[in-house]
């Protein structure tokens, strides 16, 4: 079982950055996928990102396409999420996510990862 921590959240002016990490213990991540999702208060959560280690060039919201960038380093067992040119409607809390093998076909669709870790707060002031 893989334990998944994020980190990197925090509050940021509106056109300012940050990089969230997503770091696994317990084992390395499955050879499939590992995405970034986001939930606003009273929102469903969505799909931010993703990243596929099948070698598929990595996805992307069209809301933050442009400006989020998805990378992973592989002997530190993380991914991260680069977030620039923030804006006040990106405030939500990020939560990383391992994904099954349905993710090689679903990538965006929550339901085929099964590990999801415990979220970091990022509040975009205006």
């Amino acid at each position: 079982q893989v334990q998944l921590v994020e980190s990197g959240g925090g509050l940021v002016q509106a056109g300012g950055s940050l990089r969230l990490s997503c770091a696994a213990s317990g084992r390395t991540f499955s050879r499939y996928a590992v995405g970034w999702f986001r939930q606003a208060p009273g929102k469903e959560r969505e799909f931010v990102a993703v990243i596929r280690w099948s070698g598929s060039p990595a996805d992307y919201a069209d809301s933050v396409e442009g400006r989020f960038t998805i990378s992973r380093d592989n002997a530190k067992n993380t991914v991260y999420l680069q977030m620039n040119s923030l804006k006040p409607e990106d405030t939500a809390v990020y939560y990383c996510a391992e994904g099954s093998s349905g993710s090689y076909y679903r990538p965006r669709d929550l339901k085929v990862y099964d590990y999801w870790g415990q979220g970091t707060q990022v509040t975009v002031s205006s």
